[in-house]
């Protein structure tokens, strides 16, 4: 082989080695922190990485002032060299034999920043390698990265590695805000991280950030008056804390993105604001037994979360003060309402205004009870809503079956209902369920989004969600705050839960611009008798409603959106051809095929209005301008309890003996006589107020109830076997 040939090969292995030397991920399986920021880049918190490191993800750029005042001091020529500074080597050399030892190393900053990738003993040896190293480096990168690739792997003392987390931890800052001295303090910052850094060795330190701002000012890039200003800075004094918002989202972040950058849709003001807000009140509900408060604000406009309180005031020592609340599955007492009455008007099950059932109902043992213990006899649905009427919301459940809302709710986003229909029952739109605070504020901002025409959402006819808004927009529960005793409220729809045994409080609201949701508890899940959603979680949703920017004052009529019919103002059904009177009014296109008024009756040439007798007993309570009439066709008896096919269970008393249960019949006529009949035996005669207690044994029965005009009702129910109590 020729001496030239032999030439050429070396110099193409050579060519090779020096084209492969350098990885393709110069710092592969470093950690980085997990760092959380908001939409703007603001950072909300971040989490050391898995070495127990400050080092934030790297950066792509850096700042001018640091680029600035690095490149001074460490490589005045770092923009024109090809990676290695023959300049800067001769000049070490010199100073190195001059002082007898090793003072400076003519490293260039693509040098350093091999060094700081291969982390190996510095020695001649390898400073050669890094020498060869950095100009492949110069061929891959731009200067640029480079500089963003030692800014982000410098150490700057202690586990503060990186330009970031120096910024952020030694001064409070961003890099972008670093003024000039602070900017030149972190250039010379690493030149020595292990004897001179903020922690010690001020005056060494001091002395160096003023040379290198004499330097700059010397080479044009400050003038007189800033350097003065410069020099005149203190040096930080402790460490910063890094701010710490969204402490359960910054906590989630770290277990599914770790190591990771994440930017959110959160507004850093707004969520500072909220924080404040949530955490006063968790202070004040701690001493209510009420540990516990979370908070979630969606921006209807880009449909994403700005503001989100896992649980407020997470630096208060407690039990549970970790759970992310707003993430867990609770109880969701009546939250759920609205989406079951607006489905209902928007298929045209019924109207809004039209009337419910309010009467005991018993399902197989299922029992619902209002929150007041009463019962109206027959209520609008707008009003039931408005009032969390328990009673008729399961009887409209009962109309629209089980299996078909849970459907809906999954649909609208709610992910925690993962059982069979039968496993919730009627008891879903009463707490049966659970949901996250998250999915369920969410799914309330689809109401409004759809509304609005920004969102396609299962509940999606403008005049159905408008009588909605309407009905949650004068809540007024037996149990809840009237909001008009709250000053400067502005004008929400909102709705309330609360679950059995007073475990969850919820309050959601919705403004044209915003949907607020609020939980109140314990993570433990011990109740507290004074937990309520209006009266624990209500206040602090208006709270949050009145920090809001303001926008709209409230949603635009639905104008030209489902058609026009005529409404029974009595019954709120369409109106039938008995009906004295009708009012126009829109109604969803699809409400066209409701049912029309089954109340009003003609008899001997008259309109009479006429409820069931279980409806009518208690509706004249309410309505004294209520006039009983017999209809000859009508039913005039009807048991209020037990229903049609109930499970009854026959309570035991404090001492362990059975109790009765009370038997309850209505009649239309008040003075009329009842006779009773129970397995073909007779039982006895009510007059007035038709109640008998009785305690039948196991099994099935049949109760028959005759009036003075041989006029009959039935029906039959099954008592549970009884349950023996040990002595």
């Amino acid at each position: 082989m020729t001496g030239r040939r032999i030439l050429l090969l070396t110099a193409g292995v050579v060519g090779l080695a020096w084209f492969f030397c350098l990885p393709r991920d110069l710092f592969h399986g470093l950690p980085y922190s997990t760092v959380v920021t908001d939409r703007s880049g603001v950072l909300l918190g971040a989490r050391t990485a898995d070495d127990g490191q400050w080092r934030f993800p790297p950066r792509k750029q850096v700042p001018s002032r640091y680029a600035t005042a690095l490149i001074q001091f460490e490589d005045r020529h770092f923009r024109w060299h090809p990676g290695v500074d023959p300049l800067a080597i001769g000049r070490a050399v010199k100073d190195n034999l001059r002082s007898g030892h090793v003072t400076s190393g003519g490293s260039t900053l693509s040098m350093q920043v091999i060094r700081l990738s291969r982390q190996r003993e510095r020695t001649l040896w390898q400073k050669a390698i890094e020498a060869v190293m950095a100009t492949r480096l110069e061929c891959r990168y731009s200067k640029n990265r480079i500089l963003a690739l030692y800014a982000s792997h410098a150490p700057f003392g202690g586990n503060v590695v990186g330009l970031d987390a120096a910024a952020w931890r030694y001064f409070g800052v961003p890099p972008e805000d670093l003024s000039w001295a602070e900017a030149a303090t972190l250039a010379v910052l690493p030149n020595a991280p292990a004897s001179i850094h903020p922690g010690k060795g001020r005056e060494q330190l001091l002395a160096k950030r003023n040379r290198l701002l004499k330097r700059l000012l010397e080479h044009g890039d400050l003038d007189e008056s800033t350097y003065h200003d410069a020099c005149l800075e203190p040096l930080p004094d402790a460490p910063h804390p890094l701010p710490s918002l969204a402490f359960h989202l910054v906590e989630r972040a770290h277990r599914t993105q770790r190591g990771q950058a994440v930017r959110t849709a959160l507004d850093a003001g707004l969520q500072a604001q909220v924080e404040e807000v949530t955490g006063r009140w968790s202070d004040r509900l701690a001493a209510q037994g009420v540990a516990d408060l979370a908070a979630v604000v969606i921006d209807l406009h880009s449909g994403v979360p700005v503001a989100y309180v896992g649980n407020a005031a997470p630096w208060r020592s407690r039990p549970g003060r970790e759970v992310d609340i707003a993430a867990s599955p609770r109880s969701t007492g009546s939250i759920l309402k609205p989406f079951l009455f607006c489905a209902a008007w928007q298929e045209g099950l019924l109207l809004s205004g039209a009337l419910l059932p309010d009467i005991p109902l018993n399902i197989n043992g299922f029992a619902p009870q209002n929150f007041d213990m009463k019962y109206s006899g027959a209520v609008p649905a707008g009003e039931a809503l408005q009032r969390s009427l328990n009673v008729p919301s399961v009887f409209l459940l009962r109309d629209y079956g089980v299996p078909k809302f849970q459907a809906l709710l999954q649909e609208c986003g709610l992910t925690t209902l993962t059982a069979a229909p039968e496993h919730y029952g009627l008891s879903l739109i009463l707490g049966g369920a659970e949901g996250t605070l998250e999915e369920i504020t969410r799914a309330y901002a689809g109401l409004a989004r759809s509304y609005e025409g920004r969102e396609t959402f299962p509940l999606h006819d403008r005049v159905a969600l408008w009588d909605t808004f309407e009905a949650l927009k004068e809540v007024n529960r037996p149990e809840e705050l009237d909001i008009h005793l709250l000053p400067s409220l502005r004008l929400a729809a909102w709705k309330t839960g609360t679950s059995y045994g007073f475990r969850d409080a919820w309050a959601v609201g919705l403004t044209p611009d915003y949907a607020v949701g609020v939980w109140a508890g314990n993570a433990d899940g011990h109740g507290v008798s004074a937990l309520t959603g209006a009266r624990t979680a209500g206040p602090v949703l208006f709270d949050l409603i009145n920090l809001l920017p303001r926008g709209k004052e409230w949603f635009d009529t639905p104008d030209g959106a489902g058609v026009s019919a005529r409404i029974c103002p009595l019954s709120g059904h369409l109106a039938g051809p008995h009906c004295p009177e009708s009012v126009s009014r829109p109604i969803p296109t699809t409400a066209t095929h409701s049912p029309v008024c089954p109340y009003h009756h003609l008899s001997n040439g008259k309109t009479v209005f006429k409820l069931p007798p279980a409806m009518e007993w208690y509706y004249r309570e309410r309505h004294p301008e209520y006039q009983t009439v017999t209809l000859n066709d009508a039913p005039v008896m009807e048991f209020i309890h037990p229903s049609e096919g109930s499970v009854l269970r026959l309570p035991r008393q404090l001492d362990g003996s059975l109790s009765g249960v009370i038997f309850q019949l209505a009649h239309s006529e008040r003075n009329a006589t009842v006779y009773w009949h129970m397995d073909g035996h007779y039982l006895g005669k009510t007059t007035f107020l038709h109640q008998l207690v009785l305690s039948p044994e196991p099994g099935k029965h049949e109760l028959t109830a005759v009036d003075q005009q041989a006029r009959t009702v039935s029906v039959h129910f099954s008592v549970a076997p009884l349950l023996h109590v040990q002595e």
